[in-house]
């Protein structure tokens, strides 16, 4: 079911967010509704608050008066995780550890999203990224494919907190020359050591950061990158027929882990420009991060749960660029067969050699 109903003002029939159309469609009229027409109830966005001191702005902006009517908040029985949904939602699981939801309070006491990047691939498509997932994997048991069965395939918009900043970077490197040459009597190596020093800036923008407890930080940084120049001013529209997961981690919370990925790739930017040596290693560094500014966005993902054994897997694709990562099971007898059959292999070959060579060696 539609989790945020809007009505065709048409035939009267719920609308939902169709990923190929880029719009409001009416699965009984065919009536495309564009998603302007919605996005009139709302008013216009607050001015994004930008920080011109070292201290990060704060993301997201207030709910609108009627905005919030109707929309309630969820949670897991067993993960914690904490879905958006609208009053009338029935017994669902969760789209992350497939666990039973109940409703749990009203919804309030969270920000409103600045922008939403909207599902581009549909659920066919998360369906056969699954199938090709399975092809690629040789060490797959050939039973899971036919005993495992699919419980979920839920398309859910993941709260994100992106983060811009300029930093100012200050680098010391050691690196080395090495130069050989020999005369009648003897091999001589000489290396030369250098002190090399690198300063500037670098701008960052839109580093993402997941805002939910419920979802692992790995499974997300890996279907990264979102391409953030495609999202949209937020509106409630774009969630017709998904789910939305409230946020339950907050900006101060993650603020160090999208800074730790700052500095680390201002790092790897300055270490690239120290080129022609034979090694190069890092003696010191400083960065300063500068002009703080965070948003709050969501952000399209497909989860996909199965059970296989009494084991849950779960796998995930960005709802924007199709990228799909999850873990499989292995079966270890086709394992061990194949490493015992490269091994045998080896060995046939080296027998072979050694008896050819027989007669020379002798």
């Amino acid at each position: 079911m539609a989790l945020f109903e809007f009505k065709c003002p048409n035939c009267g029939a719920s609308l939902n967010f169709d990923t190929d159309a880029q719009d409001m469609t009416c699965p009984y009229c065919e009536s495309v509704i564009t998603s302007d027409y919605f996005r009139s109830r709302d008013e216009e966005l607050h001015e994004e608050q930008h920080s011109e001191h070292n201290e990060w702005s704060s993301a997201g902006t207030e709910w609108r008066d009627g905005e919030q009517d109707g929309m309630r908040v969820y949670s897991c029985r067993s993960c914690g995780g904490e879905i958006i949904g609208d009053e009338t939602l029935g017994a669902t699981s969760c789209p992350f550890c497939g666990g039973a939801v109940v409703m749990s309070s009203q919804f309030s006491g969270t920000l409103r999203p600045e922008l939403v990047v909207p599902f581009k691939k549909s659920r066919d498509t998360a369906l056969a990224a699954l199938k090709k997932h399975y092809k690629k994997k040789f060490f797959l048991p050939k039973v899971f494919k036919d005993e495992n069965h699919l419980e979920e395939v839920k398309g859910v918009y993941v709260p994100f907190w992106l983060f811009d900043t300029h930093a100012e970077g200050d680098f010391l490197f050691e690196a080395t020359t090495v130069r050989s040459w020999s005369d009648s009597r003897y091999h001589y190596t000489e290396t030369s050591f250098y002190d090399i020093f690198r300063s500037g800036g670098l701008g960052f923008h839109d580093v993402p950061a997941d805002g939910s407890k419920a979802i692992d930080d790995t499974l997300m940084q890996s279907i990264e990158p979102f391409d953030l120049s495609a999202a949209e001013d937020f509106g409630t529209a774009y969630l017709a027929g998904f789910f939305a997961n409230k946020y339950n981690v907050t900006q101060d919370e993650v603020k160090p882990i999208a800074e730790k990925r700052i500095r680390t790739s201002t790092a790897a930017e300055f270490r690239r420009t120290v080129t022609g040596y034979v090694s190069v290693r890092e003696k010191h560094s400083g960065v300063s991060l500068l002009h703080g500014n965070v948003k709050y966005a969501l952000l399209p993902v497909w989860f996909l749960g199965t059970t296989w054994r009494g084991k849950k897997y779960t796998f995930a694709m960005n709802g924007q660029t199709g990228k799909f990562v999850g873990n499989l099971p292995a079966d270890n007898g086709k394992r061990v067969g194949f490493f015992f059959g490269l091994f045998a292999g080896i060995t046939a070959v080296g027998t072979a050699l050694l008896y050819f060579l027989a007669p020379y060696l002798s």
